[in-house]
């Protein structure tokens, strides 16, 4: 898949909205009860960009990415900042935030991942689109050094770090979402106000 690692302007998405997106199917049974399935097995965001558009300045920094990105075409990185660190948006970044993984002796490449809790449930997202220079890494405690591959979040280990058998890895990190714009046509509307508005931009997570 086709994708550029570059980020949306942040000026501009500063005042988007959007979230997670979840699929459901629901089958009501003549008893009145339900059965309920998911297909899918992880969330995907979505966004709408319009919102954050201020200025005809904006408005023509957007043209220009949308065109660099071909509309739909080209993947590239967002900033969520409803959900973009892997503690709370308030908190500070500390190599001990994630659980990734634990060590078997042998095993040196582990994916940063980001698990959210609430009562009895859980679910593990797949970080892969880290922020370079934002991600610190512990063994059993204790930080360590790592090479990252800030294209697909693998953290990988030297051989004479190999985490020990049992051994918990933890990581911090800051990141983007993987999206594309889910249109191949901007309709901007230069009659509502001076500045000028794009009132409808959507911005769809992609897998990568």
């Amino acid at each position: 898949m086709t994708f550029h690692d570059i980020r949306f302007p942040l000026d501009i998405s500063f005042g988007s909205t959007g979230g997670p997106e979840r699929r459901t199917e629901i089958v009501t049974l003549g008893s009145g009860f339900e059965e309920r399935n998911s297909p899918w097995a992880s969330s995907r965001r979505r966004y709408n960009a319009g919102y954050g558009l201020r200025s005809l300045d904006d408005v023509h920094a957007l043209i220009s990415f949308f065109e660099a990105r071909q509309g739909r075409l080209i993947g590239f990185r967002w900033k969520d900042r409803a959900d973009w660190k892997s503690c709370a948006p308030g908190g500070t970044i500390a190599p001990d935030d994630q659980v990734i993984g634990t060590g078997d002796g042998a095993t040196r490449n582990f994916q940063l991942v980001k698990t959210y809790v609430s009562g009895a449930g859980d679910y593990t997202r797949v970080i892969s689109k880290p922020v370079a220079g934002s991600v610190r890494v512990s063994i059993a405690g204790v930080e360590a050094a790592f090479t990252l591959d800030a294209a697909s979040g693998m953290v990988t280990f030297a051989e004479a770090q190999t985490p020990a058998e049992g051994a918990v890895v933890t990581a911090g990190f800051a990141f983007d979402v993987p999206v594309r714009f889910d249109t191949d046509f901007l309709e901007i509307n230069l009659s509502a106000f001076e500045a000028g508005s794009i009132p409808h931009i959507p911005i769809i997570e992609v897998r990568v």
